[in-house]
């Protein structure tokens, strides 16, 4: 485990695995951490030999939860921005799940210098409306904040099933629900028309059954789209072998 103060008493960690440059870096999704989700993947031979890091944000995993942050997704990107600085990393390839890959975007269009290429693992891109009771983003953020933290918080961790909750235990809880809550508000311009502007390599995973919507936008743009079998929205979990080959053939490259 590794870790770097991205200011007074705040540090973000991660766990690394050393290679050849250029880095990949990780990102996990809300209420996740990355080891966990990306592990295996890192360790398959078609993605091993590459410095890797297994970065967790702010709020989540091995990383610090300060409660004064603001947990937006610009608030995230600045954050690991400042930590790839001191880390000494730029033009590295980006690779984030879920909220991650919303954060990955950001990161990209606020730091380009820390950014050569992106790869998204079934990303958010879209705004939504939050819903009690849906899964994740949404079903958080239809709580007040106060109410999140003083009963909502068990509830969701009870419904998000054991696998899901042995990560999301560790979230700080205002991290959880101040992230869910700008991940379902999105950004201005919208995810998905900052992820159209990049001028990097775009990469976008997506489960076989479930191809992104305004995909033929994304192409036109210069996105690859890549569908990955025998996946739900973990691809990176659920198909190791396909997760791996489907970030090794693309030419991410500049």
């Amino acid at each position: 485990m590794r870790a770097v103060e991205i200011r007074p008493g705040v540090r973000i960690r991660w766990v690394e695995v050393p290679g050849a440059t250029p880095a990949r870096v990780y990102l996990h999704g809300l209420g996740a951490s990355s080891a966990p989700y990306y592990a295996e993947a890192v360790a398959h031979p078609l993605l091993a030999g590459r410095r890797s890091l297994m970065m967790d944000m702010l709020g989540f995993g091995i990383s610090d939860r300060p409660t004064g942050f603001a947990y937006s997704l610009e608030g995230h990107a600045d954050a690991l921005a400042v930590a790839l600085a001191k880390i000494g990393l730029r033009r590295n390839e980006i690779i984030g799940h879920s909220m991650g890959g919303a954060v990955a975007i950001v990161l990209a269009a606020r730091h380009p210098e820390m950014v050569r290429s992106l790869v998204l693992v079934d990303p958010h891109v879209d705004p939504a409306r939050p819903s009690l009771g849906a899964p994740g983003s949404r079903g958080i953020a239809a709580y007040s904040e106060a109410d999140f933290l003083s009963h909502g918080y068990d509830r969701v961790l009870h419904d998000v099933g054991p696998h899901w909750a042995a990560t999301m235990r560790m979230a700080g809880r205002e991290a959880l629900y101040r992230s869910a809550v700008d991940l379902i508000r999105g950004t201005s311009p919208t995810m998905r028309k900052l992820l159209m502007e990049l001028e990097i390599p775009r990469v976008f995973l997506h489960p076989e059954d479930a191809p992104p919507s305004g995909g033929r936008e994304l192409v036109a743009s210069g996105v690859q789209i890549v569908s990955v079998p025998n996946t739900g929205h973990n691809i990176m979990i659920d198909n190791v072998e396909g997760f791996a080959r489907a970030v090794a053939q693309q030419r991410l490259s500049v």
